[in-house]
């Protein structure tokens, strides 16, 4: 066989190779169901306990019906996903794929992140390739999302990880709640945050900092937060450059719709949609949490 031949048959090697990368995140990414239809993506459910009763995530318990449920009963504890789970979901993978991305939310407050990482030890035939979002909710999904577009495209594993590495220079989020004491009984802000914070009745803006959730400036109400928000929002995209932003609610849609109407006239180079605190997030933010994140497209 010819030099050209050669060449010819490993670009169809690679090419098939490229092709055979799937992805995978967990429930707290939220990302509408058909958009994990049509790009592929593959979804491992958290999970959410009531006293005895356990339910995962985005499977068997949506926001809605969990926001329901919490009026009526005590706050609910959160769990990572079993090991045995991701194990199951990687065999099966690996009939089809030779690689799969994991994109999980921070392993700062969850155990999600290394479960994959050890998971992926134990499946043969498959490399696994994780990612630790160091965000949560719809933010986490943009990289998701960019992931599967990417592996549907024919891109390997490492160029697939490369663009979500850099993709992290331009992610943002920050978030506020009504009630600090939420975050502080599940060991998600220190005890100390918490009391001054319900003391003076003021309602911090949050963000990530090492993968851990921390004040980012104390603020007393919550529509000065939220313009506050819209401020680093400004500064962030003032280059013109296109940019996503989410609005994320914990059951409150119709100001998530306001404030969506407000910002869109004046950030004509950002596309914006609505998501939501599902229910592991909401149970550590509480109802009315509110928040926002972008990213560079």
């Amino acid at each position: 066989m010819d030099s050209r031949h050669k060449l010819e048959e490993n670009e169809v090697r690679m090419v098939g190779r490229y092709m055979r990368t799937a992805v995978v995140t967990d429930s707290t990414a939220y990302i509408p169901k058909d958009i994990l239809e049509k790009l592929n993506i593959n979804m491992i459910p958290l999970n959410v306990i009531f006293g005895n009763e356990a339910y995962q995530e985005e499977k068997e318990l949506g926001p809605g019906d969990f926001y329901k449920l919490v009026k009526d009963r005590e706050l609910p504890t959160t769990s990572q996903p079993p090991i045995g789970e991701f194990v199951e979901l990687f065999e099966t993978l690996s009939k089809d794929y030779d690689a799969v991305i994991c994109v999980h939310l921070s392993s700062g407050i969850s155990g999600t992140y290394q479960g994959a990482i050890t998971a992926g030890t134990m499946v043969d035939g498959l490399t696994v390739y994780p990612f630790d979002s160091e965000v949560s909710c719809m933010v986490q999904g943009f990289y998701v999302i960019e992931a599967a577009k990417l592996a549907l495209a024919g891109n390997d594993p490492e160029q697939i990880m490369a663009r979500l590495k850099e993709m992290k220079k331009d992610v943002r989020a920050y978030f506020m709640v009504d009630d600090l004491s939420h975050l502080q009984r599940g060991g998600r802000l220190s005890s100390a945050q918490a009391l001054i914070g319900s003391l003076l009745q003021v309602k911090p803006l949050l963000h990530f900092v090492d993968k851990m959730i921390v004040p980012f400036e104390k603020i007393r109400t919550k529509k000065r937060a939220m313009k506050r928000i819209e401020e680093l929002l400004a500064e962030a995209v003032k280059g013109g450059e296109p940019f996503e932003a989410v609005i994320i609610h914990a059951n409150r849609e119709e100001d998530a719709k306001d404030w969506l109407a407000e910002l869109q006239p004046k950030f004509p180079n950002v596309e914006f949609t609505i998501s939501y605190f599902g229910a592991v997030i909401g149970t550590h933010l509480g109802e009315g949490a509110m928040g926002m994140g972008w990213s560079k497209k």
